[in-house]
């Protein structure tokens, strides 16, 4: 897929991985559709983006109908669906047994919620577009790319959510890849190891470097851009299907 062709929806579309997806995109000839529940941040986005490039929908991925909804209005105001790529996320951080007591099952449930069901949610909603695009190179009609994490694979403690909601994020990639194949939709998986984020932007120096030395080679935090580039290379290579791919620069997170 050609880059200046894509009319994507990008989740967490106004902030950190998924803006950094949308003005890659839109720097290349692309469009897109940036779901989010911060209004401030979208306007500030499509601002920044260009109103004939991108497009702000308030969107809780988790509500069913407005993400049905909103998919097939950004599929109207881009003029057509190709691309899906799921950056919205929360960490959803605590222990099973805290200072005060057990997790609340609702703060478990609230984070799958968010970042797997979600995840699943637009999807779908978008393959139902996707499906009836007329076929390009190798029969495509549409990319979906995911985001996991690394901690699906190695989570800490107090991760037990966020890592079951991530591995679930890189368990559904291969099944959903498998029954899309026959509509020439493709269905990729990055799991980001530990990037910048506003969440480590607000962290002390000497944590940040903490965390930067942990990381072996090269010894630093991943850059969104670098986020953005690896999504559009996938939706370059048709040949990738399936997989989940880990941007992390061989990192293993340790206990906690």
């Amino acid at each position: 897929m050609q880059l200046a062709s894509v009319r994507a929806v990008v989740t967490g579309g106004v902030s950190g991985l998924g803006l950094a997806v949308a003005h890659h995109l839109v720097a290349h000839g692309g469009k897109v559709a940036l779901f989010d529940v911060n209004d401030d941040k979208g306007a500030a986005a499509v601002a920044a983006l260009g109103s004939a490039n991108a497009h702000y929908f308030n969107t809780n991925v988790t509500d069913e109908t407005s993400v049905a909804t909103n998919v097939a209005a950004a599929k109207q105001s881009l003029g057509g669906l190709n691309v899906a790529v799921s950056c919205a996320g929360i960490l959803g951080a605590g222990r099973m047994l805290g200072k005060d007591g057990p997790m609340p099952l609702q703060q478990f449930a609230g984070t799958v919620m968010v970042n797997l069901v979600g995840s699943f949610n637009v999807a779908k909603a978008a393959a139902a577009h996707m499906q009836h695009n007329e076929p390009g190179i190798d029969g495509e009609r549409g990319v979906i790319v995911n985001t996991a994490s690394v901690a699906a694979y190695e989570g800490q403690i107090g991760q037990a959510a966020y890592s079951a909601s991530k591995a679930g994020v890189v368990g559904m990639t291969l099944p959903m890849a498998r029954e899309l194949a026959r509509f020439g939709i493709r269905v990729m998986t990055i799991a980001p190891g530990i990037f910048w984020t506003p969440m480590v932007d607000g962290m002390p120096e000497s944590v940040q470097q903490s965390l930067a030395a942990s990381i072996p080679f090269p010894s630093r935090l991943g850059k969104a851009d670098e986020f953005a580039d690896l999504v559009a290379y996938v939706l370059g290579n048709t040949y990738l299907n399936g997989e989940t791919i880990r941007l992390d620069g061989a990192t293993r997170l340790a206990l906690k």
